[in-house]
């Protein structure tokens, strides 16, 4: 339930709340929660500019991260005393994070060192092509029996390798025993427990198994990893579990969230490993899907990680205490799916809100034969090709804006459902429902649209929150706050709509057709691949030749030849 939406009267006595930090692409919250009914009590949100300095570099400014968290506190703080909830009534803070974002800062000025490189970040594309060269038979697997995880730009080890090769600022630091590397999780916490003054230097296990450079069997850095991409570990946050107390909260008196000094932080978790725990997916083959920037398939495949045979990744899905097992998840990552509005909207401008997306999509219900691949930043799982480009084809005259936007809701469940069918293929157990959360599910026309693609129900839970409510829930389980109980019997039951695929009396024909745009659609994906090259530049300048495109390149060089042979043919007449 919103802030506003009780009377205050009713919210003075309410027992332990517990608050969580989440901070993702591209915005930032802060929420409260009643601990012992899971209620959202208040929250509020802050949105975070990206950049993009050149083509296929995201970048984000970390003090711009770390304004917003305390933005959000302050506010969040205000909502609550005007709510006369007692402050003093929060008993933990839990922090989730958006993944694989790398940062470095000097641990003597508290100063970041360049700007967090976002997960989605390109740059790296080179570095990962001549890494894989390296590799016996060429092959993009060769440290997932360490990592669970392909060599990719997605992960946090060639961007750091990166920053310590390209910005002089990061290799004094690393060379002068300055440095320190951390995720979002690690910066957060780190400011939020004194930064310079004493701040606790640390992450979890759930975003640690998101480097390359940590060993997702003994749960540890791996040196010869670290030896790999020539990375030092004294540089790297020492590594907990992801419900303890890393540190206490050291803010500011003169703000009004300074009341909150002193409670611990508790719980930190990857952004789709506390999706996974605030859906309650604690049994080994319950699954999740997060339709935010991107889109995140996990299933829970118990305490033992399980290898796929099928492009998913083999990740850490929480470690809930200290002396508590790790749970491990099979893992499909989306690079671009509420990304898709994004673009729509500030790069096109078709749309001028998102809500308008699914008034326009509904408009005319079909794509027309439009087809859409968002491969903005490569193709992530099942295919892993960095080299695939986004591409919009079978247009037609008759295409208008409406097939677009439908054509891109159309595009994130065909997304999904390669994400399903590979899963359901390593797992041998096909999912019977499918569990989702993140903005993107306000869409109802995506939801249905999804369960018919899938041909199974999607149930989306009336809490929406569940990415926070899965940190707050690691928070307030932790040892030594122990106010919110994991035991299954004390599970708040969640509430939620359900999907139903949609079959009328056609039901098989509808099936059919379904498949066949399906078909279509993958028929895209392949010609989305190979369509850029990282060969060296040619004509000595810092931008790329048009060359390097290997398919214009072909088209001007042809168009060339067909120039110089029709003069030389009419110099013949």
């Amino acid at each position: 339930m919103r802030g506003g939406m009780a009377a205050s009267s009713e919210r003075i006595v309410l027992g332990p709340l517990v608050a969580a930090v989440d901070q993702g692409t591209s915005s930032t919250r802060f929420l409260v929660f009643n601990a012992k009914t899971a209620e959202l009590l208040s929250h509020h949100q802050v949105e975070i500019k990206q950049s993009f300095p050149k083509e296929g570099w995201v970048e984000e400014d970390p003090k711009e991260i770390l304004q917003s968290v305390y933005e959000c506190m302050d506010r969040t703080c205000e909502k609550l005393t005007q709510l006369n909830i007692d402050i003093s009534n929060i008993k933990a803070i839990g922090v989730t994070n958006q993944r694989e974002t790398t940062l470095v800062w000097d641990k003597e000025t508290g100063e970041p060192l360049y700007n967090a490189i976002v997960w989605l970040d390109l740059r790296t594309q080179s570095t990962v092509e001549r890494l894989i060269n390296k590799t016996p038979g060429r092959n993009k697997n060769h440290l997932k029996h360490k990592t669970g995880l392909p060599i990719s730009t997605y992960f946090s080890a060639v961007k750091l390798r990166w920053l310590m090769d390209n910005v002089p600022e990061v290799h004094k630091a690393v060379l002068s025993h300055r440095a320190m590397f951390g995720t979002v999780d690690s910066w957060i916490i780190w400011c939020l427990t004194g930064g310079k003054k004493g701040g606790v230097h640390c992450t979890d296990v759930t975003n640690a198994s998101r480097t390359m450079l940590f060993n997702i069997h003994t749960l540890a850095w791996d040196p010869d990893l670290c030896k790999y991409f020539d990375i030092p570990m004294e540089i790297l946050p020492s590594v907990r579990s992801s419900s303890e107390i890393y540190g206490l909260m050291k803010i500011c008196s003169s703000l009004k969230s300074g009341s909150l000094t002193g409670i611990p932080i508790s719980g930190c978790l990857g952004d789709q490993s506390a999706a996974l725990v605030g859906q309650m997916c604690f049994q080994d083959g319950q699954a999740k899907n997060t339709y935010g920037t991107g889109c995140f398939l996990l299933r829970n495949t118990g305490t033992k990680p399980v290898m796929s045979d099928h492009g998913l990744l083999t990740t850490v899905a929480y470690k809930l205490g200290r002396d508590k097992p790790a749970f491990y998840a099979l893992e499909g990552s989306v690079a671009i799916a509420g990304a898709v509005v994004r673009w729509l909207k500030d790069n096109l401008g078709i749309i001028h809100a998102d809500t308008d997306l699914e008034k326009l999509a509904a408009a005319v219900g079909t794509s027309y034969g439009c087809y859409f691949v968002p491969a903005f930043s490569g193709l992530y799982a099942p295919y892993w090709e960095p080299s695939a480009r986004g591409i919009i084809c079978g247009l037609t005259q008759f295409t208008n804006r409406s097939h677009l936007a439908f054509a891109a809701l159309e595009a994130v469940c065909f997304q999904v459902r390669e994400l399903m069918d590979a899963m359901n293929q390593d797992s041998g157990i096909p999912l019977s429902q499918l569990q989702v959360d993140g903005g993107m599910t306000s869409n109802r026309l995506l939801m249905q649209l999804q369960a018919d693609i899938l041909c199974i129900p999607v149930v989306k839970p009336s809490m929406p929150e569940t990415t926070a409510l899965g940190a707050a829930m690691a928070a307030g389980a932790a040892e030594g706050v122990s106010v919110w109980s994991l035991s299954p019997e004390d599970l708040t039951e969640v509430t939620s709509e359900k999907f139903d695929p949609q079959i009328n009396p056609e039901g098989c024909r509808c099936l059919a057709e379904s498949e066949f745009r399906y078909a279509r659609w993958k028929k895209a994906v392949q010609k989305s691949m190979n369509w850029e090259t990282t060969e060296p530049l040619s004509n000595g300048s810092e931008e790329p030749s048009i060359f390097c495109s290997v398919p214009l390149g072909f088209y001007i060089l042809g168009s060339m030849f067909m120039l110089i042979g029709a003069k030389y043919i009419a110099g013949l007449k």
